[in-house]
């Protein structure tokens, strides 16, 4: 019979015992690969969602891990916001000149390229205005160049598509400004599709209601970004809304040249599902009717024409920025950063940052926590078989008699130490590989990280060499209680 044979009759015969000792070891192994994976899951979406196709945000002065956070995740909250003329030095003089003469202001404004033009000559940069909700979901404000441009994926290269819909226009006759695009999380968890209406709080979850509701015209694929928790709409819809215009005095000055361009007609009435009427144009925008101009009239013969936001009025909360050439990055954000209103962030370097000051250290301390954990169990082992010693010193005399070496005794309780070890390790590492299966739907809905039961981390694989120097150690002590048996006392007893 072999010394493991001996090994695992041994284990058999002290079921209970043996079984406990296993199951509270197994349970921590499981804490340690629960801890190492989930570890690998925050690394992988972090670092897989700051790259999403731009390579720097820009926002208002303060904390660019903040700004990061804001802009990238849609956590945290605003800043502050930037005044609409710095994103503006990111365009071209023909682009200034064409929003100065849509949407109003200085003209002076026309009169030269952007100051961050040539660093973004070939790339984008993208407006992003926040601080409005769907439920608990952040909605935010942007161009239609936010789905033409972005990239996302694993290299940086999938375009976004759609499970259903399109991608909302600047203007549309049956909709204005006032479409939108949902992530495929904010669809499934809101039950709201292509086709429906929603309105957005302001500023928190539970604030107060817009009365102006956004046409949900397309639902976006999963992702796995953060894009998936996001509800998108039109940045001109956004800032047409109440509360979101920046008070400015003697707004008529900043009025455009030319009205016909950019007067919309907004229909002034609009029908509900039991026929009634319902006026939405005045308490919904925060806009000036312009009283002068002629009106269209819908089939209720009331519409009214009302007028964009004047740059002056328009801000942004930030900016998302793809440098043409990439070699140009550091200078640019350096001047950014120089100025006295906007910084420039770079969102791997701050997710970088965030890994390495935050969630480093509290990965130490929850390895700290399981390896004690471990360290019980291993005690655990060690007072499991000491304690059977005293019940074993006559079988130990016997193998004595019958020749068996010192040596041999003392395998049979290191090999019995190490079953305990590998059978707890197993049965942990499954107990916690099964535990992520179980959650992987609220795992891929909060972080877009997909795993499965052979999901695993770099770090897993020192774990059962960890665990078995542990039962080593656990079984000195009844291994050398069993060397220095005394074959004559035990077999006379």
């Amino acid at each position: 019979m072999s010394l493991i044979h001996i090994a695992w009759r041994n284990f058999c015969h002290r079921a209970l015992s043996s079984f406990l000792t296993t199951f509270s070891l197994a349970l921590g192994v499981g804490l340690v690969v629960l801890v190492l994976s989930i570890y690998g899951v925050i690394s992988e979406a972090f670092t897989r969602n700051a790259s999403v196709g731009y390579n720097l945000v820009v926002g208002p002065k303060g904390s660019p891990l903040q700004l990061t956070l804001n802009s990238v995740f849609y956590l945290s909250q605003p800043i502050e916001n930037l005044p609409y003329t710095e994103y503006m030095e990111f365009l071209s003089q023909d682009e200034r000149a064409s929003m100065v003469k849509k949407f109003g202001g200085d003209p002076k404004l026309a009169e030269r390229n952007g100051r961050y033009a040539p660093f973004v000559s070939g790339g984008f940069a993208i407006p992003l205005a926040l601080g409005d909700y769907f439920g608990q979901y952040r909605v935010v404000g942007t161009t239609p160049d936010f789905f033409t441009k972005l990239k996302h994926g694993p290299n940086v290269d999938e375009d976004f598509t759609f499970s259903n819909g399109r991608a909302f226009q600047t203007y549309s006759p049956e909709h204005q400004y006032f479409e939108a695009v949902l992530g495929a999380r904010v669809a499934k968890d809101m039950k709201v599709g292509v086709g429906d209406t929603f309105n957005p709080t302001h500023g928190d979850p539970e604030g107060q209601g817009h009365a102006q509701g956004f046409h949900v015209v397309g639902v976006l694929d999963p992702t796995g970004t953060p894009n998936d928790r996001a509800a998108f709409v039109n940045l001109e819809g956004f800032y047409l809304m109440e509360g979101h215009a920046k008070p400015v005095e003697n707004v008529d000055q900043f009025k455009p040249q030319n009205d016909d361009v950019l007067d919309q007609t907004i229909d002034a009435v609009e029908s509900d599902e039991d026929g009634s009427e319902q006026d939405t144009s005045t308490a919904d925008l925060q806009t000036t009717v312009d009283a002068g101009s002629s009106e269209t009239s819908d089939e209720s013969g009331s519409s009214e024409k009302i007028r964009l936001l004047t740059i002056p009025e328009r801000e942004v909360t930030s900016i998302l920025v793809r440098n043409g050439n990439m070699l140009f990055a550091p200078g640019m954000q350096n001047a950014i950063n120089e100025g006295i209103r906007a910084q420039a962030a770079a969102p791997i370097g701050e997710i970088n940052k965030l890994m390495s000051m935050i969630v480093g250290p509290l990965l130490t301390a929850l390895l700290a926590i399981t390896g004690i954990t471990c360290a019980v169990a291993a005690v655990g082992i060690l007072v499991s078989i000491y304690n059977s010693m005293n019940d074993r010193r006559r079988d130990i005399a016997i193998m004595r008699a019958l020749g068996a070496r010192r040596s041999t005794v003392t395998n049979i309780i290191v090999f019995e130490s190490f079953q305990v070890a590998l059978i707890g390790t197993i049965a942990g590492w499954l107990l916690a590989h099964a535990a992520m299966v179980v959650f992987s739907g609220q795992i891929e809905d909060q972080t877009g990280v997909q795993v499965g039961f052979f999901t695993t981390s770099n770090y897993e694989i020192f774990v059962l060499p960890l665990v078995l120097c542990l039962a080593l150690i656990a079984a000195l002590l009844p291994a050398w209680a069993a060397y220095r048996t005394d074959v004559g006392s035990n077999l006379s007893a």
